[in-house]
């Protein structure tokens, strides 16, 4: 009898549960799940790695090829959603993927490598194409005069450590200039009195 009753209970209640290995799970709109990037619309700019807590995501330089390379490690990862509020291409974005299983460890790792782009007076690597071309599509956007935007590239396409070595010529000549105009204004100020 108390058979009876349960089935009877069943059949007008309905299922309780979901028949989750068979029919997939239903998530919430806002559900933060696994993290996806978009190669195409990421620009390198690391903003991603320097901002998750859990040190899951890592840039590196290969320094014989120069080429970049960006990495997810889905074991650290807190799905916390910093990487992607902090992209400024909206290139990585949280899925609602949530099944990341795996047999082997290493198939958590995700690897994407981008090429970068020389130096224009050295010839080492130093920034990734992507987002050297971002950033001469943001001062094109900037500035009218096209003869802004040639002195621009000219500093865009130099390392750091070329624009410091630049910058410290130009101060040691400006050094030089200004020791003579000092000296010549003391030697009037000592003629005066």
């Amino acid at each position: 009898m108390a058979m009876f009753k349960l089935i009877k209970s069943v059949l007008r209640n309905g299922d309780v549960t979901t028949k989750y290995p068979f029919v997939p799970y239903e998530v919430d709109p806002d559900f933060r799940g696994k993290p996806e990037l978009n190669a195409e619309q990421c620009i390198v700019c690391a903003a991603c790695t320097m901002a998750c807590p859990a040190n899951a995501l890592t840039m590196r330089t290969n320094p014989d090829t120069g080429d970049r390379t960006w990495s997810l490690f889905l074991g650290r990862c807190i799905f916390c959603g910093r990487c992607e509020e902090v992209c400024p291409t909206k290139a990585i974005r949280l899925t609602d993927d949530f099944e990341l299983s795996v047999i082997n460890k290493q198939d958590l790792y995700q690897e994407t490598t981008f090429p970068t782009t020389t130096c224009q007076q050295c010839g080492k690597p130093f920034t990734s194409s992507k987002e050297l071309a971002y950033t001469i599509d943001l001062f094109k956007q900037s500035f009218d005069d096209p003869n802004m935007v040639m002195q621009k590239l000219n500093v865009l396409h130099t390392c750091p450590i070329c624009k410091r070595q630049n910058s410290l010529e130009k101060t040691a000549d400006m050094e030089a200039n200004m020791r003579v105009k000092l000296a010549a204004f003391n030697y009037v100020k000592e003629n005066r009195e």
